[in-house]
């Protein structure tokens, strides 16, 4: 597989140097055409430019790119830029551009909109964010993607983007929408409990090889659902790591659930005697 990832330095960027630029030399060179894997990092003052003019560039070179498979779009670090001051844009026009896509990832969610979805070939949708907006989890949830075999979502909190529901969250775990699912990652939720409850009882479970619950507020509440479903029980793997469980329930969830990571437990922060839990990734 051949990879490039494309990165615009603090330096770089005051001295004039943008994405398109980089995009319209990487495809006017001869590897162009072999590149599978295109990795769209730091764009140049990614806190205030969106990803609009990388999208449209994208599509314009997209007969450049034949055997592109993979495409990450904002991979990032917080030094570079903070995760919820990444402003994407509408990402819709890739899913046409490139019909022989594999595996699309996404950081940020700020102004990301994906429209209506609708891909033959697409196997891997991730998409990382404090906070995904509903829209976006609406797209998902009546998206036409018949191949997909991994989503992962990180869902965040609502300070950060998140503004739906466990109605909406829960949208794209429906049985059947996406027949080849074998990975489900639900995660990163100020909702981790009700996720939880919500899932445990699912069809959805019956085929999956992964549940991705991991990263969130999950607590003793909702491991109790976990512990309580057959479903839970039977599945290969179930990712619990960076919880918020008591170190009993930790040790009842790893004795009970051989197939689940509960790694990395957390203390629950206490205030004027309320209890506060935050996901992993937010800001």
């Amino acid at each position: 597989m051949t990879e490039i990832k494309l990165s615009i330095g603090y330096e770089e960027y005051e001295d004039g140097q943008t994405m398109v630029k980089l995009l319209d030399e990487l495809a006017d060179k001869p590897e162009a055409a072999a590149l599978s894997s295109l990795i769209i990092g730091d764009w140049g003052g990614s806190y205030e430019n969106s990803s609009a003019e990388i999208v449209e560039a994208l599509v314009r070179l997209k007969d450049r790119f034949p055997a592109l498979r993979s495409l990450f779009v904002g991979d990032m670090s917080y030094e570079e830029c903070e995760v919820s001051w990444i402003n994407q844009s509408d990402l819709n026009p890739l899913f046409a551009a490139f019909p022989e896509l594999r595996s699309l990832t996404i950081k940020g969610s700020n102004d990301l909109a994906l429209g209506h979805v609708s891909h033959e070939k697409l196997e891997e949708l991730v998409v990382i964010c404090g906070g995904l907006g509903k829209n976006v989890l609406a797209s998902i949830a009546a998206a036409h993607l018949p191949s997909l075999q991994k989503l992962e979502l990180y869902i965040g909190v609502d300070n950060y983007g998140f503004n739906g529901t466990l109605e909406d969250v829960m949208a794209v775990a429906k049985p059947g929408l996406f027949p080849k699912l074998t990975y489900l990652g639900l995660k990163d939720s100020e909702l981790q409990d009700e996720i939880a409850a919500a899932i445990a009882q699912s069809d959805i479970l019956d085929s999956l090889e992964t549940l991705d619950l991991s990263e969130g507020t999950l607590s003793d509440t909702g491991a109790e659902a976990l512990l309580a479903s057959e479903k839970i029980r039977r599945l290969p793997k179930l990712d619990l790591h960076f919880h918020y469980l008591s170190e009993e329930m930790t040790a009842r969830v790893s004795s009970e659930l051989p197939n689940a990571d509960v790694s990395d437990r957390q203390e629950v922060d206490s205030y004027e005697g309320e209890e506060y839990r935050y996901p992993s990734l937010t800001e």
